[in-house]
């Protein structure tokens, strides 16, 4: 149990090492930048952007009961709540480690700006004293009962849900003078309003319904190794998809369009390729983008591209592919599932835009996981079950009927083999957890097998998934044609010539695909291999950077002959004509270099003057992640913790001078600290500049903080003053 204080700073400052710790845990902001001491840590805690960051953590049950002290004080909490004590107490204990109470000598007490930022606590309006009405709470049930059905009703509605009402016409109106001469409301310029009290009273002394009660746990539990093979499919089946849209891209680069993105006739064309819905082949293409796997070109007409690191990434095991884009989905602001919707702009939002970006969409995902998490291992989690616990985890970012996306987030987590059949998996928990991801997917992936059956009708079976090379040949040779427990693929002429382009020769390709097969080559295939052999290469195209010309044949080949130039692979493709691989300004520099007299010709043979292209530097690719922060880590918290107590040190030596030391502090600290001596009647030690432009000290004794004043009597006598705040330079406590 806490010990009590004075003040809000007291507490803070009472507190032990440890219980700084687990404060600083729980609000890491307050370690970013470091405070000077306890002293400033404590108004740092106080202040209202600290308290707003430290209440949208809280979980609902939290909540409730820190509005419950609001409300009714901590005696009262327990029966406001209709909660056990304990659970009371073990809460509060909680919410006195983040400091969002503090113990007083009269027990708990909230944070000054926790009644500020609450607002309406429970959903209850303002105090009788504060609407300066009379208290008709004892008799609001008996009152209720006497109503109209269609006042009834109207209360029925509020009761819950909100303390304040418009009424518009004459029969709302007279609803409204009803409920008004009943003493259960307070007229307000526009309708009503439900007094605290009498809000209470209506709800039969209870700020909630359900009191602490959290959603109900679903009951429905898989094995892990189910769940662990179905992530392992679903894992294949990304990857393969991955692997065919860069090979789309890679023949047939879709444009960038002006405003940023792919077309919507580009992205059904992916789906299509990719034999997906629109929204996974939009997955895809994000995580892909995500993942640093496919870019613009930066051309003047951009297009989208595999870049260099989709080589990098397709060279590697397919446990390590899985983790990379799993890494990339976790750290991505991108929000796929936004691909194709409306925009609030107008029109539709495309593919791989700036619109696809959602900042909250990270955070999302690491609460539903997180969720997952916690439950047992194979716990099929609902929908329904992840978004009711996403409202009860963060009931102040995510109020109720809010939209949370849950829905797409487990949806994408599928498609990634995060969870599997509805539940985490063995990958999705190390990847939760910072263990290693890459070796629990590559535990869950099916046994690859390294044969495959040829069949007479030109197609081959995959009785599974194949090894690399394996797969890596069929995927060159041939086409898939279904895909399932098994995959059938399909030879095509255009498929084997696809194979032989890559330099195989025809009678190795059969050799390859004898030995892989457990049945013999048939007749059929190879006839096709060897028949697009005979034709393949026949005409050939090769390219070259320039030519030379010249009608005398013997200077033409004492050029070529030349070993000087000899790094301009020079070739005679006829007796007046030789072609380079090089740039013409290349050839033409150094063959005047060596004593010939060259000149440069255009496409009309008239004489031009060749020149060298500029280099350019590469185009450095906008990272699709969010915004980084430093982590406050147990590190950083020790080293934190010790500067506290060293700045505690020098301030104490300070004080035993004339009066404490007063560091210059922000207009917000110096706000936070004159508001809590106000509350608790404390002196202060301020320093100010007076109207000579000196800088000056007093204890001053604050009695009002408004309108950018601090008004209070100075010195040990009843002198009253009135401070600038924007003049006074620093405040500590007295």
């Amino acid at each position: 149990m806490p010990r009590s204080a004075r003040s809000f700073a007291d507490d803070i400052r009472a507190r032990s090492d440890e219980q700084l710790r687990a404060l600083l845990r729980a609000r890491r902001d307050l370690a970013r930048p470091a405070p000077a001491d306890v002293t400033a840590l404590a108004a740092r805690a106080a202040t209202r952007a600290s308290v707003q960051r430290a209440l949208e953590n809280l979980t609902a049950d939290q909540l409730r009961v820190l509005e419950a002290l609001v409300v009714g004080g901590q005696d009262e909490a327990a029966a406001l709540l209709d909660a056990p004590a304990r659970a009371v107490r073990t809460a509060l204990t909680r919410l006195w480690d983040s400091a969002l109470v503090w113990r007083s000598p009269e027990g708990y007490r909230a944070a000054r700006a926790v009644p500020e930022i609450l607002g309406t606590p429970a959903r209850l309006g303002p105090t009788v004293r504060e609407l300066g009405v009379r208290d008709r709470s004892p008799d609001a049930p008996a009152a209720y009962e006497t109503l109209s059905p269609a006042a009834r009703s109207a209360v029925d509605r509020l009761r819950w849900s909100s303390p304040r009402a418009s009424f518009d016409g004459e029969s709302a109106r007279s609803i409204r003078d009803e409920l008004v001469q009943a003493g259960l409301a307070a007229p307000t310029d526009d309708g009503i309003v439900i007094p605290r009290e009498v809000g209470l009273a209506l709800r039969g002394g209870r700020l909630y319904r359900d009191g602490l009660t959290p959603p109900t746990v679903p009951a429905s539990v898989l094995s892990q190794t189910d769940v662990d093979a179905a992530a392992g499919a679903e894992t294949l089946e990304l990857l393969w998809r991955v692997e065919a849209l860069a090979l789309l891209w890679e023949s047939d680069p879709p444009r960038v369009l002006r405003s940023g993105g792919l077309s919507v006739r580009d992205h059904r064309a992916a789906a299509t390729a990719l034999e997906a819905t629109p929204a996974l082949a939009a997955f895809v293409i994000e995580i892909a983008y995500a993942a640093g796997l496919l870019g613009p070109d930066g051309d003047f007409e951009p297009s989208w591209l595999p870049t260099r690191l989709y080589d990098e990434w397709a060279a590697a095991a397919p446990a390590e592919r899985w983790a990379t884009l799993a890494a990339a989905w976790l750290d991505t602001a991108r929000a796929p599932s936004l691909a194709g919707t409306n925009s609030p702009q107008g029109g539709v939002i495309n593919v791989l835009s700036t619109d696809v970006g959602w900042p909250m969409m990270r955070n999302r995902r690491l609460d539903v996981l997180q969720i997952l998490h916690d439950l047992d291992e194979g716990t099929v989690a609902a929908t329904d079950f992840v978004d009711a616990m996403l409202h009860w985890r963060r009931p102040l970012r995510l109020p109720e009927g809010a939209p949370t996306r849950a829905d797409e987030v487990l949806r994408e987590a599928a498609w990634l083999g995060i969870t599997g059949r509805g539940a985490l998996s063995s990958p999705g928990r190390a990847l939760i957890d910072g263990g290693d991801a890459a070796a629990a997917i590559a535990a869950a992936l099916p046994v690859a097998v390294d044969h495959v059956l040829l069949q007479a009708d030109l197609t081959a079976i995959a009785p599974g998934p194949l090894t690399e090379d394996l797969r890596r040949l069929m995927q060159l040779a041939a086409d898939v044609e279904s895909r399932g427990g098994a995959t059938v693929y399909r030879f095509t002429e255009s498929s084997v010539r696809r194979a032989l382009d890559t330099g195989i020769p025809a009678a190795e390709l059969i050799a390859k695909l004898s030995d892989a097969s457990r049945t013999p080559a048939p007749q059929p295939l190879e006839y096709l291999i060897l028949d697009a052999g005979r034709r393949h290469g026949q005409t050939r195209i090769g390219a070259a950077g320039c030519y030379l010309r010249n009608d005398d044949a013997a200077t033409l080949d004492a050029v070529v002959a030349d070993r000087r130039l000899s790094p301009l692979q020079l070739h005679k493709i006829a007796p007046t004509v030789v072609v380079s691989p090089a740039h013409p300004g290349t050839v033409l520099e150094m063959l005047r270099q060596h004593g010939y007299s060259p000149v440069a010709e255009g496409a009309d043979g008239h004489v031009v003057h060749a020149g060298r292209d500029h280099p350019r530097a590469p185009q450095r690719r906008e990272s699709s992640a969010g915004v980084r922060l430093d982590s406050v880590d147990d590190r950083v918290i020790d080293q934190l913790l010790t500067r506290l107590r060293q700045g505690d040190a020098v301030a104490a030596q300070a004080a035993q001078k004339e009066g404490p030391r007063i560091p210059s502090t922000d207009p917000t600290v110096t706000l936070t600290r004159l508001h809590d001596a106000v509350a608790d009647r404390a002196p202060v030690w301020i320093g100010f500049v007076d109207t000579d432009g000196e800088l000056r000290r007093t204890l001053f004794r604050p009695e009002r903080v408004e309108g950018g004043r601090a008004t209070g009597s100075v010195g040990d006598g009843n002198e009253r003053r009135t401070f600038s705040i924007h003049r006074i330079s620093g405040v500590v406590p007295a």
